[in-house]
């Protein structure tokens, strides 16, 4: 079957489109990455998602018009790739959109008097993916596993261990995107030997940094270029290396509630009562990246597996510093690009909703309980039907 994997990222810069070849059935599934397209979201839509994810919606009409406009930005994607690659549309068989997340609770809390409730929010509407490009389309992938007690995420874990999995090596899958998340595949790892969880932050920090302090100019710090002219202002790296999230036990999940706007927006005002230059304040950020990240191997990693290999994917691999400082704080450790396995980088997460959307349709379990906290495996999505022939 041909798939497109639809992915969009807690930095909400635009929408990955994959296109994958798979068969047959795990253990042995074979998937086959053929081509990446890319969309970015006008300026607008991205502000909108931002500030919805943030917990600026001004109304449940914004969030519903967000969700059925998404819907049409994901159907354009899938239709521009596809006209790209010259694949007619009549040759894919299914859709994996993630859509785009704009609230995710994995942990219950008290809520109008219920004891736990945990809930999670992705939008851009598989129904109109659909009915634009006539492919059946399978979406909502998170609610699924929190009803079977788990926390939604991490869901590439289920992908990483299919791809990645080995007889000789240990291997950690590392993605950068605005979270940083490891999925850990121990040698001649069996599903239940294979735990996830998120690090922390990727490049949510540094993105916010850069355009809060440029006025939204850039979005991001382009080749470290920022990062590079300043220097770590060493007591905040010391406060910021005591967050609390850092030492919470996996399965963990963190998101915007720990480390998106809020959290830069103190970062600067810290850095205005001691007159610290921006880009001392982005040099820092993405020091504290990559030691969150080598934390996390310290705590939870290295006392349960011997990891020979770091395979990485995301956008977080295009940062020269933050990628030199992960490989200092990891001496040992050979840090693979996921471009080695044929998978480009910013495709990978794109690819595994074209995975898990294939073992929905196939009525398969494709969550892995030791990565999310579920009490059992579970079919996660939905489907809506393309056009009727």
């Amino acid at each position: 079957m041909r798939l497109l994997g639809m992915m969009s990222g807690t930095s909400a810069d635009g929408i990955d489109v994959a296109l994958v070849r798979i068969s047959g059935a795990p253990p042995s599934l074979s998937v086959k990455f053929e081509g990446h397209h890319h969309v970015r979201f006008p300026a607008r839509v991205r502000a909108a998602i931002l500030r919805l994810a943030n917990g600026g919606a001004t109304s449940t009409a914004e969030i519903s018009q967000l969700n059925f406009l998404l819907g049409e930005e994901f159907a354009a994607a899938a239709l521009a790739a596809c006209k790209r690659w010259r694949v007619p549309l009549r040759r894919i068989g299914l859709i994996g959109s993630h859509g785009q997340t704009i609230f995710h609770q994995g942990v219950a809390a008290r809520f109008l008097g219920a004891p736990s409730v945990a809930s999670t929010l992705q939008i851009g509407e598989p129904s109109i993916i659909a009915a634009r490009t006539g492919v059946a389309t399978i979406a909502d992938f998170r609610p699924g596993d929190m009803a079977a007690g788990g926390q939604g995420a991490p869901l590439v874990p289920f992908v990483d261990y299919l791809l990645y999995r080995d007889s000789k090596l240990g291997r950690v899958a590392l993605n950068l995107g605005g979270i940083a998340n490891v999925t850990v595949i121990p040698l001649s790892a069996r599903p239940e030997d294979v735990f996830a969880f998120d690090t922390g932050p990727g490049n949510m920090i540094i993105d916010a940094l850069v355009e809060r302090s440029t006025g939204r100019r850039l979005s991001y710090d382009r080749d470290a270029r920022i990062a590079l002219r300043g220097q770590v202002i060493r007591p905040l790296l010391e406060t910021m290396l005591r967050s609390a999230y850092l030492r919470l036990p996996p399965p963990k999940t963190a998101g915007r509630e720990q480390f998106g706007l809020e959290y830069a927006d103190e970062l600067i005002a810290w850095a205005r009562r001691r007159r610290a230059r921006t880009e001392d304040l982005v040099r820092t950020a993405t020091i504290f990246t990559a030691l969150s990240i080598a934390d996390a191997f310290r705590r939870f990693i290295f006392s349960r597996v011997r990891v020979n290999e770091l395979i990485v994917a995301g956008g977080g691999t295009k940062n020269p510093l933050l990628m030199a400082q992960l490989r200092a704080a990891l001496p040992g450790i050979e840090i693979v690009p996921s471009s080695r396995f044929g998978v480009p980088a910013e495709a990978k997460e794109a690819l595994a909703f074209a995975v898990l959307a294939y073992e929905t349709f196939h009525a398969r379990a494709n969550n892995l309980p030791s990565a999310t906290g579920a009490k059992r495996a579970a079919i996660l999505g939905k489907m809506v039907q393309g056009h009727a022939h």
